[in-house]
């Protein structure tokens, strides 16, 4: 398992002195851009078996400059993109850019996790939505909790294992190569996932609307005393 926090559209990379570099297998990295060099290089030294999980700006899922859409068409293709998650912004102390989670594997129809047989993912990307996880710690900084953190976990797990996963509209989606394909390969979770849905509400129309129209009259009528109440204590202050 590899884990990288590489930096965000770095372009000096030393990128025009490897050209040739056996490592692009999917597509040769533009010299301004160092996003695809970073996830070639990763995947190049992975295990057979192995995964690993990048974070890089959310620029990097939809692309086309330099022939990134190209290389992401590739990755894609080649079956080696197991899992894309769309972060909320402000996470990061250095940048308040909302960022992604790409989540890449040598081989994706085997693989082992916490001792367990991992199933057959080839022909699907799980693509998961979190954006609107997270709290606010401070005025610019956000941060996931405990359980949104398990959240996360337990959805890509669970479709991983093919244990207990069900697309969630707004949140996760298991979305196949021909869906993937109609976006052109665009890799953005909120293509896929969807609307949250609408919570049940089976109070009649006509019922919601009257209270509703009695919260409004009271609320009217509150704002008449009020402004009553201001017009004395001016009347009272400011000499005629």
């Amino acid at each position: 398992m590899i884990l990288a926090n590489p930096p965000f559209n770095i372009s000096d990379w030393g990128g025009e002195r490897l050209r040739e570099d056996g490592r692009w297998k999917y597509g040769t990295p533009p010299a301004g851009n160092a996003n695809y060099a970073w996830l070639q290089h990763i995947l190049h030294h992975l295990a057979p078996s192995g995964t690993a999980g990048v974070v890089l700006a959310n620029g990097s899922m939809s692309s086309t400059q330099s022939g990134e859409g190209e290389m992401r068409k590739a990755m894609i293709e080649g079956e080696v993109i197991d899992c894309m998650i769309a972060l909320p912004g402000q996470l990061f102390y250095s940048t308040q850019i909302p960022a992604c989670l790409w989540f890449l594997a040598k081989d994706k129809s085997n693989g082992i996790a916490r001792d367990r047989q991992l199933r057959d993912r080839r022909g699907e990307v799980l693509f998961i939505d979190a954006r609107r996880l997270g709290f606010m710690v401070d005025r610019t900084r956000k941060e996931f909790s405990d359980a949104d953190v398990a959240q996360i976990a337990a959805t890509y797990h669970a479709w991983r294992l093919g244990e207990g996963y069900v697309d969630i509209p707004g949140f996760c989606k298991s979305a196949s190569l021909e869906e993937i394909r109609s976006h052109g390969h665009v890799l953005t979770p909120g293509r896929y996932v969807g609307a949250e849905a609408a919570e049940e509400d089976d109070v009649p129309f006509v019922e919601r609307f009257a209270g509703l129209q009695e919260v409004l009259e009271t609320q009217f009528a509150d704002a008449e005393a009020l402004t009553a109440t201001i017009r004395a204590r001016l009347a009272g202050v400011i000499p005629q």
